[in-house]
């Protein structure tokens, strides 16, 4: 099979950041990376423009690294609470799951993309529940949040034999 030597001028997941040289399928390379403006070809000329792409990279990553410890911050200091329909004995109607925290989130001015809500399996009790937050590479918070019920809770009817 035919490879090409490419040199990255954006960061792709799975590949590398801007500045790395790398080789790849030659249909990748022609087809996607290339039309795209991600790669150029790996020339004598191109190997030149290395330097300044990992300067580049790396002012990128440090202010990507500043945001995500601001955000963390911002992200510990927050308390959510869901309030939810319950039936007998406390049973939720429904689900908690990672969308809506990412939409009680949003709602309160934090910007945070959705897939950065790590909620493997969806909440289905009331009470504390913790969720992961994956901000960074380096950076994960541990965001806290309540379910409740928004109507009294009424304890099941036992049954008669």
């Amino acid at each position: 099979m035919a490879n090409s030597n490419i040199l990255l001028v954006k960061p792709v997941d799975g590949l590398g950041g801007e500045g790395d040289q790398v080789k790849v399928r030659a249909g990748y390379a022609r087809n996607y990376l290339l039309p795209r403006g991600i790669a150029v070809p790996l020339t004598g000329a191109n190997r030149k423009q290395v330097e300044a792409l990992k300067k580049r990279r790396a002012l990128r990553e440090a202010q990507e690294l500043t945001g995500a410890q601001e955000l963390a911050g911002k992200l510990e200091k927050t308390a959510l609470a869901f309030a939810v329909k319950t039936g007998e004995g406390g049973r939720m109607f429904g689900a908690i799951t990672a969308t809506d925290i990412h939409d009680k989130l949003t709602a309160t001015g934090l910007v945070i993309e959705k897939r950065r809500v790590l909620l493997h399996t969806p909440v289905k009790t009331i009470g504390k529940h913790t969720v992961k937050v994956k901000l960074h590479p380096e950076i994960t918070v541990e965001l806290n949040f309540d379910v409740v019920s928004e109507n009294p809770i009424v304890p099941a009817a036992e049954e008669k034999k």
